[in-house]
């Protein structure tokens, strides 16, 4: 609730300094952690179905506190439906794509691809926006596809018949949570940040439910589901829910979505080590040096001091 308190009393076009600190953190380490947690909840349940209840819950728990929150009179509606589609292409069809990418390649892996994502959204920026790129954010980039191809390469990383699945899932990912981020940066959004993210999750909760159905996943006894996965499941819905996505939206207010996508450089770093420490996922002297290339690309990215939307 602190920082709730804080993005509340913030002045739109000065955030508060330590929100947005503390939402970095959110995207940079808390998002890192997620994918451990997803890796274990769709141990037990089937991936789209775990998304969808973690959305549902993560929604329902907004809705519930946003009466002291939120004045409801002031959304608009097309706001609604601006983040009823940017929920659809982030939790649906991005982070949908990621628990199913899980059932078939390692936690770590899968951050390592999505680290990719600066690079997408600075080349949609420049195809679709004609934006000028500065040198020293081509720098970085370079640098995390480096970062990100050294730890790839290493052939102990991932294995197993069905691996080519999660490759795809998790690059249709990366190009889908890329668009969206520009999306928002054009239309009219929630300017409550609890609104945007709980319609979002809401949204996406039920589309996930629909997909579940769709590609007929498999029945799942929810009131026998293990402490480990039922503890995840929390986790995803308090933390990478709740937390997190809503510091990213936050932050996709105020700060240049290339900047805002450099936690994509920072979360392989933190699921490689969770993966390594808490399910035995592969780690090297390699990926080290790996790491330390991804974190200097995040260096170069955010070296221009970042600029403060005025028309929020």
């Amino acid at each position: 609730m602190y920082l709730c308190r804080l993005f509340l009393s913030m002045n739109p076009t000065r955030p508060n300094l330590i929100a947005m600190i503390l939402s970095f953190f959110s995207i940079y380490i808390i998002w890192g952690s997620t994918y451990l947690f997803v890796a274990f909840a769709v141990e037990e349940v089937p991936p789209l179905k775990m998304a969808a209840m973690r959305f549902l819950i993560a929604s329902l728990l907004i809705f519930i506190v946003s009466p002291l929150l939120i004045k409801w009179k002031e959304v608009k509606w097309v706001e609604i439906k601006h983040a009823m589609i940017a929920g659809f292409m982030f939790l649906t069809l991005g982070n949908g794509a990621m628990c199913y990418a899980l059932q078939f390649i390692d936690s770590g892996f899968s951050a390592l691809i999505i680290s990719a994502q600066p690079l997408v959204i600075i080349l949609f920026m420049r195809i679709l926006e004609k934006v000028e790129i500065n040198p020293k954010v081509i720098i970085g980039c370079a640098l995390g596809m480096l970062g990100m191809y050294l730890l790839v390469s290493q052939k102990n990383l991932v294995g197993g018949p069905d691996q080519w699945k999660g490759l795809v899932a998790m690059i249709s990912c990366l190009f889908t949570w890329g668009y969206a981020s520009l999306y928002v940066k054009k239309v009219e959004m929630p300017k409550s940040i609890f609104v945007n993210s709980a319609v979002q999750m809401a949204f996406a909760s039920v589309s996930l439910f629909i997909g579940s159905i769709i590609f007929g996943e498999a029945y799942t006894d929810w009131m026998n589901l293990s402490k480990l996965t039922w503890f995840s499941i929390l986790y995803l819905v308090l933390f990478g829910s709740i937390a997190a996505f809503t510091a990213f939206n936050f932050l996709l207010q105020h700060i240049s979505p290339d900047k805002v996508a450099t936690s994509t450089y920072i979360n392989p770093i933190v699921a490689i080590f969770l993966g390594w420490y808490f399910r035995d996922e592969f780690i090297s002297s390699q990926t080290l040096i790996a790491a330390s290339i991804l974190l200097a690309g995040v260096y170069f990215i955010n070296s221009n001091k970042p600029k403060i939307r005025k028309d929020v």
